[in-house]
């Protein structure tokens, strides 16, 4: 497996890629170009930095409000056992791992079939925004999501209830 992988970039500091305070990931390369898409720059595989997985673990080590990590791009299924590693490490710290991906989760599920790594991630994540950004189902309202056909899945109960559970945030 790789000990490293490569990012368009990474915020320590996000509130907005997930629930509660999170440092989100950029994975490099992605071959959808939704029309519209919010991280263009990070659609060439071979754009963005080599980054090593101990680097970005010690960019979400230590920090006591945070609440996790989120995977986002680019699309991180591309890179899945770099990010699967990840996500590894983020539970063995008690984070949560979002997954942000262009695939939905039965097109995943479907993949996952056929590549142990693609498994592994789709394994190791808490919650799942699936399905490419579509400009045309652009909405503001939307939460953790940018259009109508996008869903926030809540993968630990969908793996416990054998049906798809969306999402639900906590009451404030």
């Amino acid at each position: 497996m790789s000990q490293t992988i490569r990012l368009h970039g990474l915020e320590t500091d996000s509130i907005v890629d997930g629930i509660g305070y999170r440092v989100a990931i950029f994975t490099q390369g992605c071959h959808r170009n939704c029309e519209g898409c919010h991280n263009p720059g990070s659609h060439n595989p071979a754009g963005g930095l080599e980054w090593s997985l101990d680097e970005i673990e010690k960019k979400f080590s230590g920090n006591p409000l945070l609440d996790g990590i989120t995977l986002s791009g680019g699309e991180p299924f591309l890179q899945p056992a770099p990010c699967a590693e990840l996500a590894r490490r983020a539970h063995a710290k008690g984070l949560s791992v979002w997954v942000y991906s262009g695939f939905t989760y039965e097109e995943l599920q479907r993949w996952a079939q056929r590549d142990e790594d693609v498994k592994a991630l789709l394994g190791e994540c808490d919650v799942l925004v699936d399905g490419p950004f579509v400009l045309a189902e652009r909405s503001l309202d939307l939460l953790y999501c940018g259009s109508r056909n996008q869903r926030v899945i809540d993968l630990k109960r969908t793996r416990q209830e054998g049906k798809v559970v969306l999402f639900t945030p906590p009451e404030w």
